[in-house]
């Protein structure tokens, strides 16, 4: 018997997850950018406060196609559900699903 060893892209959750533990790590190097950054900004150290600045905006720029592939693997999944049949399909329009099924009144109510 061989076992597979699980990575984190053996399934769209998995990969999920991945993502979700990139953008908090991302996260965390930010928080530690910008305080960094106060520093050499209050010691006018300005080729430092430049190379900062440009770590800023690689780490915004990852953290926001982190969050593009993240929505796209929720997407994935959802597909994949409606494919596999682990969803039902609704056939209504667009703009009916989000109108409530209409209320009938009760027999008793009318009186």
């Amino acid at each position: 018997m061989t076992s597979r060893l699980q990575t984190p892209f053996d399934s769209v959750e998995n990969a999920q997850q991945y993502v979700r533990l990139l953008v908090e790590a991302i996260a965390e190097a930010k928080n530690e950018i910008s305080a960094d950054l106060d520093l050499a900004t209050k010691a006018k150290l300005d080729r430092r406060v430049q190379a900062m600045q440009i770590v800023q905006f690689k780490l915004d720029k990852l953290e926001h196609h982190l969050k593009t592939s993240s929505r796209l693997l929720n997407d994935l999944r959802s597909l994949r559900r409606l494919l596999l049949e682990e969803r039902p399909l609704d056939d209504r329009p667009l703009d009916e699903r989000s109108q409530p099924d209409p209320v009938t009144p009760d027999r008793d109510s009318a009186a």
